[in-house]
């Protein structure tokens, strides 16, 4: 069946999420004309540019089509696309079957993903099995940039190379399922590189969603809107820092957020909080070592704001493997107003950065906007 018209002035909903990959099928969707009737299947340029456009805007995409494997990828490397899919579904099975198999290794909610599909049979397989989906006509193509859904409200640098660190991700995990050895030397091997950034224009968008999306290692669960943040960045008391991190299979983008307040009496960290899928690299204890490190350098005590909830323990394991514990004097408690939020303390020593990683960043609290490696004082 078509649901096409029912979806002509579908609105982005809690039901109905902005897409975030959608799955195309081949023949006579993606290129005219069926591939094992005629080798030189051609994708029309209008299509070519709805890939483009798709993928520069964070929108993966991927294939779910009834075909030879390797005859359909030879034809897609000749037509210069074959870069532009994640996870390509191509064989004989059910189209339902492929669509799952891509959400599921994606971690994709079905409301996320779409499907587009010549035939009404294959558009009505998927909708039976997965309602949630949104299915489209091939004839509705080259209209999908104009639809609310496949619009995203912003368009951060993160989303427009995230198919690039998907890539990344899925050769990194490969490598790691064949790595012989131990875990350090998997991490020593991946020649990673931490960078903290002072927050300006760019990453706004980035630092507001980390803050509303990380929950397993987020320090408070406070989520922190635009103008706050912006309020934040133009007050010199205040410190707003993103981190990204690279290894050299590429990028994992915008991956955790420092807010930092200079108090009177201590450095005061207002929220920590980094992305779940970069636990496993240590991260979070990296962000605490150098800001440890920060604050010794400049003789001041830290302290931490936590509020434990279901999913933070990991965090809270984090703040009190560094050493921070319980403050029980005034001048550390948080803003009254921040319910069941504890103050933690530590007296900072200088510390060496993790064996496995570099980090570049900021001079925290210093007129400088230089980054500059953080090494080991006993190197």
């Amino acid at each position: 069946m078509n649901a096409a018209p029912a979806k002509e002035n579908e609105r982005v909903t809690e039901q109905h999420p902005t897409v975030k990959c959608l799955i195309w099928d081949l023949d006579n969707t993606l290129w005219r004309g069926t591939l094992l009737e005629d080798d030189d299947v051609e994708i029309p340029a209008a299509i070519r540019e709805v890939i483009v456009d798709l993928d520069s805007r964070g929108i993966l995409q991927s294939i779910a089509s009834r075909n030879d494997h390797d005859h359909a990828w030879e034809r897609l490397e000749k037509l210069g696309l074959d870069e532009y899919f994640v996870l390509p579904q191509i064989g004989w099975g059910a189209k339902s079957a492929s669509v799952r198999t891509i959400a599921e290794e994606l971690n994709f909610a079905l409301p996320a993903v779409a499907f587009i599909d010549d035939q009404p049979a294959e558009r009505a397989e998927v909708e039976f099995h997965h309602p949630e989906v949104r299915c489209y006509a091939a004839d509705e193509a080259v209209s999908l940039p104009t639809r609310p859904e496949f619009t995203p409200a912003v368009v951060t640098s993160d989303a427009r190379r995230r198919r690039q660190m998907y890539q990344a991700g899925i050769r990194r995990e490969s490598e790691r399922t064949e790595h012989v050895g131990t875990d350090e030397e998997f991490l020593r091997s991946l020649s990673l590189e931490l960078n903290i950034l002072r927050a300006g224009d760019e990453e706004i968008s980035r630092v507001e969603e980390l803050t509303l999306r990380t929950s397993q290692m987020n320090a408070t669960g406070v989520h922190y809107s635009d103008q706050a943040l912006r309020s934040l960045i133009a007050d010199e008391q205040h410190e707003v820092l993103v981190a990204s991190l690279t290894d050299r299979f590429g990028p994992h983008g915008a991956i955790g957020v420092i807010l930092l307040d200079r108090r009177p009496d201590a450095w005061h960290i207002k929220l920590l909080a980094t992305s779940c899928r970069v636990v496993s690299f240590g991260v979070g204890a990296a962000l605490l070592r150098w800001i440890t490190d920060e604050a010794a350098r400049a003789g001041q005590t830290l302290t931490a704001a936590f509020r434990r909830t279901e999913r933070n323990r990991m965090m809270e394991v984090a703040y009190r493997f560094a050493g921070f514990h319980e403050a029980t004097d005034d001048a550390a408690q948080p803003n009254p107003a921040e319910d069941r939020v504890q103050a933690l303390r530590l007296r900072p020593t200088r510390q060496d950065p993790p064996p496995h990683l570099k980090v570049v960043a900021p001079r925290l609290f210093s007129a400088t906007r230089d980054l500059t490696p953080w090494v080991s004082s006993t190197q």
